[in-house]
């Protein structure tokens, strides 16, 4: 028995190999379907089935192109329904792979069809359990994606996940491994750990929604409290892995359209495209093509442009270092973003190159901020996620997370100047070209963030640990 799970760090996400005797299951599979096919090919084994643990909101499944190449079923859970062909399995159907067997948990909770699959070993013992978005390490799955169905609250669907946790998970042995869906940085959970296996003993103990003497009522109290509202891709992705979407080796060629400077700037006067600079920051900051958009591929890239772009629908142009264009174009096609209509051929130094008009952003070390905050009453924003700032801060500083930055576009003066910072500096540059794109110009970044603000001792409020909060 082998069992692989490749984890994608820019989704927090978890997809899994499982083999045994010449049959391979995958669990929860990305979009881009060639590595498991080599990987099985590598082994001499054959695809046997594909699990789908729910109808994911937070990135494209690879389940229907998989599906199309080996000739694999999909599997879901009771209660799903597609718009292509899948086995509904029932509550308790047992798969059999090799020398070792899939039994489906319906689990619902966080969504309806949600279901957990335990594997059970060549002895008959149960050895782990693949978890989706039913149980995290640390937490469990949000209740509040799936109330579009039917007349369900989110209470009502945490009051489901209550149970699942109780009578299909928690009476299982505290040895079984646990293989989640996703870990830290997902917006599927609210305190995911940056582990990405554990035991289900440990998880007993240490995660708070598995409590042995919690009530139900105070399950759903605890888990629904603090929820910040979906980013606004989920829904379309939910709808592209129930009713299928284009082979992602399709977009890729179409989308692979190298356009000389002169063309790329005709082409995004002319529609309605969004120029995406996928560049490092400190790139962007030096130049960038006026209004286009900083979310730089070094970061967490596909989940802040489902966030902050919203529309899968949305035409996107690229601007990208030689090489990173097709990178740039996987991992658009990940959130379901496959209207990229080309990129910038020879990258941002053929855009200069050309005398066309470019934009800086203006930005400051932190010695050069600590000497003003010290002479001057300044105006600072701080674009990191309420929790953060919350558990500590700049004492001048207040709290415009970026997942909400157009909300906020009336608190930032209109011509005084202000300045901007986040953790680290990848954040904050989004957000100034989100306020440059709104003809914003009167900021400056701060370079370094939190972290270089803290290092420089320029007074903060006193820590407070997140979890208290």
């Amino acid at each position: 028995m082998k069992i692989e799970q490749i984890y994608t760090g820019c989704l927090s996400q978890g997809a899994y190999y499982i083999e045994s005797n010449g049959e391979v299951a995958i669990i929860d599979p990305l979009r881009e379907v060639k590595p498991y096919i080599d990987k099985a090919v590598a082994n001499k084994a054959k695809i046997k089935y594909i699990f789908e643990t729910h109808f994911h909101a937070d990135f494209v499944s690879g389940h229907v192109t998989l599906s199309k190449e080996t000739g694999a079923p999909i599997i879901y859970g009771p209660n799903a329904k597609t718009n292509f062909e899948a086995i509904i399995a029932e509550d308790g159907q047992v798969f059999e792979l090799g020398d070792i067997s899939i039994t489906v948990l319906h689990t619902p909770g966080h969504t309806m069809e949600s279901s957990v699959y335990l594997l059970k070993d060549e002895e008959g013992n149960d050895h782990a359990i693949f978890s989706g978005d039913t149980l995290f390490l640390g937490d469990v799955g949000r209740p509040d994606l799936a109330q579009k169905a039917g007349d369900l609250t989110k209470e009502d669907l945490a009051g489901f996940l209550f149970d699942s946790l109780r009578n299909k998970i928690m009476p299982l042995s505290d040895d079984v491994i646990v293989y989640p869906a996703h870990g830290a940085g997902s917006s599927c959970g609210k305190n995911l750990s940056k582990n990405t296996v554990d035991t289900l003993g440990n998880q007993k103990r240490t995660n708070y929604a598995l409590r042995s003497n919690m009530t139900k009522e105070e399950f759903i109290k605890e888990v629904t409290k603090g929820l910040l509202p979906p980013p606004q891709y989920f829904p379309l992705n939910v709808k592209m892995n129930k009713n299928g979407y284009d082979d992602f080796q399709e977009v890729l060629q179409r989308s692979t359209r190298g356009l000389l400077p002169n063309d790329f700037e005709a082409l995004a006067n002319n529609s309605e495209a969004i120029i995406l600079d996928v560049r490092t920051q400190n790139d962007f900051a030096k130049g960038h093509i006026p209004r286009s958009i900083f979310i730089g591929l070094n970061g967490s890239f596909a989940p802040w442009v489902g966030a902050l772009i919203a529309n899968v629908s949305q035409p996107i142009l690229l601007v990208t270092e030689k090489g990173d264009e097709e990178e740039a174009i996987k991992r658009l096609s990940r959130v379901g973003f496959d209207q990229t209509l080309g990129y910038l051929k020879g990258g941002f130094n053929a855009w200069k190159e050309s005398s066309k008009e470019y934009d800086t952003v203006n930005s400051i070390s932190v010695a050069t901020f600590k000497e003003i905050i010290a002479g001057d009453d300044v105006t600072v924003f701080d674009v990191r996620k309420e929790g953060e700032f919350l558990s500590e801060h700049l004492l001048k500083a207040k709290n415009t997370p970026l997942d909400y930055i157009n909300d906020y576009l009336t608190q930032f003066p209109e011509e005084t100047t202000f300045y901007i910072h986040c953790a680290s500096g990848y954040r904050s540059m989004i957000a100034a070209s989100i306020l440059k794109s709104r003809g914003v110009h009167n900021f400056i970044e701060i370079k370094g963030g939190f972290k270089a603000i803290k290092e420089a001792n320029i007074e903060v409020s006193n820590y407070l640990c997140p979890s208290t909060l």
